[in-house]
């Protein structure tokens, strides 16, 4: 398990490899990639059971992680790489054509740690749902993990799925929202007006947690209550407040960057803000 302060350098890196792809490629969702990089650090370097020498699309004998947020593919490629699941030097690759690093998690080329290809927003939350289930009938010890956004869950299908999850009872399905409050049109309060999401949760049936994600004691705290839950008979949200854009000043708290890629100017200012700790690619 890795200690704070090495979260701390991994989530740097990982914030300096996600400006970097998405202005090479000149294309990209840099907003909600930085305001999950904290949780999806943590999960990947500290919570998860999984191992990339050993990992198979089925999931079988690990933990799942399943990408409901499809177009937050920068942080999920570059924790990915970061973790040993392809060569970091990959990165350069993202949405270019022919490469297995496209805009959206795809399964077509067979990329190592993608489960399921994703982006039809809400759609995630139904997949990984099935794979606890499935999980449950085999009799494994492992659980799933998914993230979905905030915006995203405008989508009736994720409300579909947290019905389902509560009546099979998948005390296994571990759940995160990145709650930054922006989506592509604005504020997510303006746009469809969500309202008390943890109350919502816990209406539908499921345990609700409330954390920091950019404090990387809240998140481990809150990962250790979900998986502490197991057995309760009841899925877990882990509902993260987050800023979008986290990390570098002129994209936090705004959506103007929710999908919108910076210039090589920008790039560079970005770069003085976040410390190079484990070699760019």
């Amino acid at each position: 398990m890795t200690n704070i302060a090495e979260l701390q350098r991994i989530s740097s890196q990982v914030r300096r490899d996600i400006i970097r792809m998405v202005t090479g490629a000149q294309s990209g969702h840099p907003g909600g990639s930085l305001s999950s990089t904290d949780i999806m650090t943590a999960l990947y370097f500290n919570v998860m059971k999984h191992d990339p020498e050993k990992w198979t699309r089925d999931g079988k004998g690990q933990d799942i992680f399943l990408l409901s947020a499809g177009h937050m593919t920068p942080v999920y490629y570059s924790i990915l790489a970061r973790a040993g699941y392809f060569p970091v030097s990959e990165l350069a690759t993202f949405r270019k054509f022919g490469s297995r690093l496209q805009g959206h998690p795809s399964i077509e080329k067979s990329l190592p740690g993608v489960v399921q290809a994703s982006g039809s927003l809400g759609q995630g939350l139904s997949a990984a749902a099935g794979l606890a289930l499935g999980k449950k009938l085999d009799k494994e010890d492992n659980s799933v993990y998914v993230l979905c956004g905030d915006g995203e869950s405008e989508e009736g299908e994720i409300w579909e799925a947290g019905m389902f999850a509560a009546h099979h009872g998948l005390d296994n399905l571990i759940a995160m929202t990145d709650w930054n409050g922006q989506q592509i049109d604005g504020p997510v309060e303006k746009i469809s007006g969500e309202g008390d999401l943890e109350a919502k949760w816990k209406a539908f049936g499921w345990n609700v947690i409330v954390a920091d994600g950019h404090d990387f004691d809240s998140i481990l705290k809150a990962f250790a209550k979900a998986k502490s839950d197991k057995g309760s008979g009841k899925p877990v949200m882990i509902l993260f407040k987050t800023v979008m854009g986290k990390g570098v000043s002129f994209m936090a708290g705004t959506n103007k960057w929710h999908g919108k890629a910076p210039s090589q100017e920008q790039c560079e200012e970005a770069m003085t803000q976040l410390e190079e700790t484990l070699g760019d690619y």
